[in-house]
């Protein structure tokens, strides 16, 4: 009896880090033959894969000498690669993902396009236990601290709408809830930074993607010394590779390391 052939593109290129992890977790790591330069998970793809891509650039050239049956990109930002890439005969899928739902519609997609459909979905169904957990949690809270989570610090540019979320089943409350629906960094600028200030952040809570958070340049900014974060020494770092990935890390390690730190709060300001 002849074995069933494998499903699905067999020579995958990632250009970020969401579906290099999201492969490696589904089993299916023999099919990457390239990965960004970005990638920390898992670490070992680092050393196993070679690095053909930063966010917003791409080595095109190495990348059509991998001959990949399927290219995997990220949002409206890696528009240009995609089109490059096609306009090569190459294969591009491009997920949007801005929301916890959308980003496990895309982990659905990929694991049914490596013929993992159903290991997927047991590992979508186990991460969305692991967050309603989290969510019961933080309902028990005596308080919700308003919190202030910074993407980038020149413009300062507030969080991206799956941060939000997750800040909120965690316990918290974003104080821009109306600059998170805007799925572009450049619609989330906070053009008056006074308005930070104003919306008196009980946490502050930093990743600068792509640099090292810096709570002690936040906390000296001007006007900044009544903020209550400020006051309570609340200022803390969550590493881009945790939260800013809208796959598996943001779902598991991000919204962790954002309810204890609001748990933390509690114990002291509830």
């Amino acid at each position: 009896m002849n074995a069933m052939p494998t499903l699905g593109p067999q020579r995958i290129v990632c250009l970020t880090e969401e579906t290099t992890e999201w492969l490696y977790l589904l089993g299916e790591e023999r099919r990457i033959v390239g990965i960004s330069g970005y990638t920390v998970r898992p670490r070992r793809a680092r050393s196993e894969k070679p690095k053909i891509s930063a966010f917003l650039s791409a080595r095109i050239e190495q990348i059509v000498a991998l001959q990949p049956d399927c290219v995997f990109g990220f949002s409206d930002l890696q528009a240009e690669i995609a089109s490059e890439l096609i306009r090569k005969g190459i294969q591009v899928t491009v997920f949007n993902q801005r929301s916890v739902e959308e980003i496990f519609s895309m982990m659905y997609q990929v694991a049914a396009m490596v013929g993992q459909a159903e290991q997927g979905a047991q590992r979508i169904e186990a991460l969305r236990q692991g967050l309603a957990g989290i969510r019961t949690a933080a309902a028990a809270l005596p308080r919700r601290p308003r919190v202030y989570f910074e993407e980038w610090d020149e413009p300062p540019i507030s969080a991206i709408r799956w941060v939000s979320e997750l800040i909120g089943i965690a316990g918290g409350d974003d104080i821009f809830p109306e600059l998170a629906v805007q799925p572009m960094g450049k619609q989330r600028i906070i053009a008056d930074g006074a308005e930070i200030v104003r919306r008196a952040p009980d946490l502050i809570i930093g990743s600068w993607c792509g640099k090292k958070f810096r709570p002690e340049k936040v906390a000296a900014r001007a006007g900044w010394q009544d903020v209550p974060a400020v006051q309570h020494q609340q200022i803390f770092e969550i590493k881009s590779a945790d939260i800013l990935q809208p796959g598996p890390a943001a779902l598991t390690d991000g919204v962790a390391q954002l309810h204890r730190l609001i748990m933390d709060w509690s114990r002291q300001h509830g």
